[in-house]
């Protein structure tokens, strides 16, 4: 992993957030965000370590939630623990229910064809985890949280794979305590995950 003086990180100007529409929290609209947020025009690599402390930039994270409903029952999520070795320090030991991570200047470089935040997305899955069950995926909102240090340089792309089996396993040894949660007892410990997470569940899966 490079320091974050050495790696180069997609961003967009927060700016393009506000003249597309300011939001709090989370945002369903992705046909009204994404399509702009990712034209090359709007998109530029700069130094973790400055695009961490410039609020006026924010930094495109994808984060992929996994669920499984087996018949008959309750909807579970995949959640997990992370460790101190991933790279957001801001962030240790926080229960998640999103995998992913930053969109790196080397997503350009392996697939010249693709788009670096589709490629990024790509390498972060095959990165963190091993998905052994068939799935759908569809994108189905963005995170934008102000109220925090770490939301202020950061927009979050959320997607939901929906697994046949519960089936997804860690690759990365710094997800931890992983598996299949019923969606209840995530909504009764929310308060002991990372605020992405609380932000997500509860627009996604509490029907508040």
């Amino acid at each position: 992993m490079l320091s974050p003086d050495k790696e180069l990180v997609l961003v967009v100007p927060t700016a393009l957030l506000y003249q597309l529409g300011y939001f709090q929290g989370f945002c369903h609209e992705t046909a009204r965000y994404l399509p702009r947020l990712l034209e090359p025009a709007n998109l530029r690599f700069m130094s973790r370590a400055q695009a961490e402390n410039d609020p006026q930039f924010k930094q495109l994270i994808p984060y992929i939630i996994f669920t499984y409903q087996p018949p008959d029952e309750p909807l579970y999520l995949f959640q997990y623990t992370r460790g101190k070795g991933q790279g957001e320090a801001r962030l240790h030991l926080k229960r998640s229910v999103g995998v992913g991570g930053h969109i790196s200047s080397g997503d350009c470089q392996t697939a010249a064809s693709a788009h670096p935040y589709y490629e990024g997305l790509r390498r972060e899955l095959e990165e963190e985890v091993r998905i052994q069950t068939p799935y759908r995926h569809h994108c189905v909102g963005l995170i934008n949280d102000d109220q925090t240090e770490v939301g202020r340089v950061h927009l979050g792309i959320v997607y939901r794979f929906d697994c046949q089996k519960p089936a997804v396993f860690p690759r990365e040894t710094e997800i931890r305590q992983s598996g299949f949660m019923p969606l209840e007892r995530i909504l009764a410990e929310l308060d002991q995950f990372e605020t992405w997470s609380q932000i997500s569940v509860r627009a996604l899966f509490s029907g508040k």
